[in-house]
Order: C-alpha cells, then structure tokens, then sequence
C-alpha cells in the first residue's frame, strides 16, 4: 500500500468539523535527548492536532512549550489534559520532576497552562487521572515513588496528598535496571475500587485503596503481585470488564496475563507471552549504566501496551524490532494468542494508543519523528498500513481529546 506522507507543515484539514477530535501527543522536548535518542530533540512540548474520524489523519493545530512532557492524561470530562514532566534533579541534587495541567479550549483545541506542581521525586514519566476527575496520579520513575495530587473544579493541580516509596529489589535481578525501585506506571482499575502501581526494580504490581476525601493511599488487602524475576514490568492494562489485567515486561519482552478480583484487588497469574516471533534472533538488551534506554543492535525491550476498546485484541510496540505485537484475546479465559506483527517503519516506537471509537492505532517512533498511523480491521483486529506517516518530533504518548466544535 502506498503510503501518504504529511508533512508538520500542514495547518488546514479537508475534514467537516462533525468528523474530527483533537489529539494531544507528548515529546521529549529540546534541547534534551529522549531515553536511547540518538540527537537532542527538536520537539517544543505538546502537540495538538485535528484527527480525521473518516481517514485518521491529522493536522496540526498548535505546538506548546513544555519541559519533556513524555506523558499525557485525558481527564473524563475532556476539558483538562495533565502531563508529567519528565526531569532528573539540579546540580545541587534536588528532584526537578513535575505535573502540569492544561485547560483544553473548547473551540479550538488549544491548551493553556494552568498551574504545575512538582512530583518531589525525579523522572516521572506516568501519569493517570481518577475516574472521578477528583485525583490526579504519576510515578516518578527515577526515586521509585507513587505520588497523589487532588485536582480542582478548575482543573488545576492541588498540593500533593500522598507519596508511596517503593522497596524495589534493593539490588535487583537486572544490575543496570533494576538497582533500586522504579515506578513505571500508576492508574485505577476501572471500577475504581483500587489503585495500581508497577515496579519495574522490583517486578511488582503494588495495590492500594484511595481515600477519596484525603487523597491518601491505604495499603490493599492484597499489596501486590509479582512477575517473573528480572522481567521488569512497565504498563499494565485491564480488560473493559475489569476481570483481566496484562502486564507488559520491558526487559524480558513478555506479557503477563492475569485474573483479577477488583474488590479485593488480587491479581491470579494465567500466562506469559512473548512480544517476539518463537524464531526471533533478537536477545535481552545489556544495558549501559549511563544510557539506560539505549536499545543496542539486535536486541529488543518492549514498551507501549493497548487494549481495543471491544476487548478483543490487544497491541504492543518492541523498541529494536520496531514492530508492533498483536494478540488475540480469548473471550473465556482473557489468555492471549499472537496474531502476527508490523513494522512501524521507524525507529524506536516508545508510545502507541488505540483511537476511543477503535477505529485507528497510532504508533510513535521517538527516533525517526514519525507518527504512523493504522486501520484496525473490525473482523480480526488486523493492523491495515500504514495509512498515514506524518512527521512529528519525538512522539511520546498520546491522548485523544473532546470533538471538534
């Protein structure tokens, strides 16, 4: 298929405005080197777009200024986005790690700050808003804490409420990785009766309760479940019927399968899957201790994890492969089963989303500052293209907004 190529410049979109929704994608901004970048970003912070409902393509609307945004969160109402902003720590050792909120402009897409606060932890590169829209949580994956802010009728971020420090393995199974604790992810189930925390130093998924009315963390009756040692687990989506929980392992490019019970918060293991083809020659990445990212030749770490929205198929990127892993969901027991991959004709495809009407896949090769663009067949979930490479700096995450007006 050939593909259409547009290019950043683009400002108008053919597209009646019934047909679109915005669509905000977070960077490592300049003059910073994403995680196994290969060159300082180019990138400004957030980008906005109009998304086509019809053919998935994009425009762009506006580029924000923002310190390393790497992630993004949609509050429910679709009129705030939070991001983390994804720093170490200054010359004298102080954690610059952040949270910022953005008021969503319910005409143009357009974002406007509207306060950040800081983490008190270093690189936090996750964050996730409550269902309620009342709490705001990231993870700071550098200090190995789970952090809680209360969010305002406004939008804006409160002071934090709670932090959880992780134990982590101490001097895990993986020396480079997993030396100390590294919280890689935090978000409710989507009942909303607990909230999870992964691990990758500690190959843990830890579980608390929220206090709605303090924003404090209360140990779960179940604190947490393990995957195999040394996988170095990194995302964590549940099933849409809140019975199911994967669990995407970045070191050893697997996927765990779990039961869970969402009122005790215990997860039951089923299964691992490889990310990789049985005949693959690519091996476990040997980190370098100051390039922890780096993805050297030949070998593999898994990163993004999607769930469709109907349940039945689930996506997952390999950076040195640079493909995207898809699987069939087994609508009894929730085990997976490969069902092939596809290049994401670039370059380390760190984030990936699945579009709310499950129509489109959206992939970001952080190396090749692309933003490629799938069809997801509605018979057997099959990845279609791509249909659609547009150039974007160092695309990071993404997170689908309010229709267009």
């Amino acid at each position: 298929m050939k593909v259409k190529k547009e290019r950043q410049q683009r400002s108008g979109s053919m597209e009646s405005p019934a047909n679109e929704r915005y669509l905000y994608v977070g960077t490592y901004s300049s003059p910073n080197t994403a995680p196994g970048g290969i060159r300082p970003s180019q990138a400004e912070g957030i980008y906005v777009y109009k998304m086509s409902l019809e053919t998935g393509n994009l425009s762009r609307v506006q580029a924000i200024e923002a310190d390393n945004p790497s992630y993004l969160a949609m509050a429910p109402s679709k009129r705030y986005v939070y991001c983390v902003n994804e720093l170490g720590e200054d010359e004298e050792g102080a954690p610059l790690g952040r949270v910022s909120a953005y008021k969503i402009d319910e005409r143009s897409g357009q974002l406007s700050l509207i306060n950040t606060r800081s983490t008190q932890g270093t690189w936090p590169c996750h964050c996730a808003v409550h269902p309620s829209g009342d709490h705001l949580f990231a993870a700071n994956y550098g200090t190995g804490t789970f952090t809680v802010f209360p969010l305002g009728d406004d939008g804006a971020i409160g002071p934090m409420s709670d932090q959880f420090q992780a134990s982590g393995n101490g001097s895990g199974p993986d020396t480079v990785r997993q030396e100390g604790p590294h919280a890689h992810m935090m978000l409710p189930n989507p009942g909303a009766q607990h909230v999870f925390g992964v691990d990758l130093g500690g190959d843990a998924i830890l579980a608390w309760e929220l206090e709605s009315a303090t924003g404090k963390l209360v140990p779960g009756a179940i604190s947490q479940a393990k995957v195999p040692s040394g996988s170095g687990c990194r995302h964590l989506v549940f099933h849409p019927d809140d019975h199911r929980a994967y669990v995407i392992n970045e070191l050893s490019s697997t996927i765990d399968v779990f039961d869970v019970d969402p009122w005790r918060g215990a997860f039951l293991w089923l299964q691992s899957i490889s990310t990789l083809p049985q005949d693959t020659t690519f091996t476990r990445s040997a980190f370098h201790p100051g390039h922890p990212g780096q993805v050297t030749t030949g070998t593999n770490t898994a990163a993004a994890l999607r769930i469709h929205p109907n349940g039945r198929w689930i996506y997952a990127t390999n950076r040195g492969m640079d493909s995207i892993a898809m699987f069939e969901v087994d609508p009894e027991s929730g085990k997976l089963t490969s069902a092939g991959w596809v290049q994401t004709q670039g370059r380390i495809p760190r984030g990936m989303d699945v579009e709310p009407l499950g129509t489109f896949l959206y992939v970001g090769n952080q190396n090749s500052d692309t933003i490629v663009v799938f069809r997801i067949k509605p018979d057997d979930g099959q990845l279609e293209g791509p249909v659609h490479v547009i150039d974007s700096p160092v695309p990071v995450d993404f997170a689908f907004g309010p229709f267009a007006a």
